[in-house]
């Protein structure tokens, strides 16, 4: 039977069943992460095992500092002024793997890259005191809903973890932006919490977008990603029969009352507490018992783009990949 402990006496049993090669599920600000040793080769496959998770698809070492980080990956310098400037927060960056770095190949997928983020709060603080990074996807089975609660995880993983910690409902509610710096541009792998306007405020230039369907490089890359059991349509301007609703906004699509549920990510149009909402909300609904949960339009603009990307990835067909 999992334990659920709050954050604020987590931190010594956390880090004695990461000294163990066992896992802990941990909140960050973006979404709660499955954390196992990213240097010891059997913690990290009982990542994959929890999860479910194909192992082609590699995983974000995490870190608490940016020595931590610098003894696994080299820098650039345009990767370290995004480092600076948003860590500890949600981006990733991905840089190349460091000679004799001990990030166990199963974390990179076998890749010469690595993932690396510094995260907030309490996960930053399990790493400092575990002393080596951790590799933390999100803590539910592949290719679901993302879990923003300790809740959440307990329901999904329960039978396969000893141990949520609770920190109360993650704030950003979206999981890290993935950029990874080319010839002196800055990429984006998968859009999140950090969004592509304050990048480009900070280094002056344009980023660039993934362009359709290529190399896994990082977590977040496949199709079909973020899925509720129901489907997905997306940009609904009416709810049919039977459908539930996820609204956006003040204003409500044709037949919204006669939806089985509805929930709004944001009365007022907000996109952060849109972002903040958005996968409790498809969890709501999708235990509603809709077969289908149609989705009203949400802008593009800032964090609209990463709230876009994970519908686009829960509505897409469940047969093509699974994350």
């Amino acid at each position: 039977m999992v334990e659920v402990v709050p954050a604020s006496v987590a931190l010594e049993p956390a880090v004695a069943l990461l000294e163990a090669g066992d896992l802990v599920a941990m909140p960050t600000e973006t979404v709660y992460g499955l954390a196992g040793d990213a240097t010891n080769g059997a913690a990290v496959a009982r990542i994959f095992e929890a999860k479910g998770r194909p192992r082609f698809n590699p995983l974000i070492a995490h870190v608490a500092s940016i020595a931590m980080a610098e003894e696994i990956a080299s820098f650039d310098p345009l990767s370290r002024k995004l480092a600076e400037a948003f860590w500890p927060g949600p981006i990733t960056i991905v840089l190349p793997l460091r000679a004799g770095s001990k990030v166990h190949p199963l974390a990179t997928a076998g890749l010469d890259t690595v993932a690396v983020r510094m995260p907030d709060g309490f996960a930053r603080e399990l790493i400092g005191r575990f002393g080596r990074p951790l590799a933390a996807p999100s803590a539910n089975r592949s290719g679901r809903i993302s879990p923003t609660t300790a809740a959440a995880v307990a329901d999904d993983l329960g039978d396969r973890i000893r141990l949520v910690v609770d920190g109360g409902p993650a704030p950003v509610g979206v999981e890290s932006t993935i950029v990874k710096v080319e010839d002196g541009q800055v990429r984006i792998l998968r859009p999140g919490g950090i969004s592509a306007e304050e990048i480009e405020a900070l280094i002056g230039a344009p980023v660039l977008r993934q362009t359709g369907k290529g190399t896994i490089e990082a977590p977040g890359m496949m199709t079909s990603h973020y899925a509720p059991h129901a489907s997905v349509r997306l940009n609904a301007a009416n709810v049919r029969p039977g459908e539930a609703l996820l609204a956006f906004g003040p204003n409500r699509a044709a037949g919204a009352g006669k939806a089985i549920a509805v929930r709004n990510l944001s009365e007022r149009g907000d996109l952060r507490e849109a972002a903040a909402n958005l996968f409790s909300y498809l969890d709501e609904l999708d235990r509603a018992g809709a077969g289908t949960i149609a989705v009203e339009p949400v802008p593009i603009a800032g964090l609209g783009e990463a709230i876009n990307d994970r519908l686009m990835r829960a509505a897409a067909p469940r047969d093509l990949d699974r994350t």
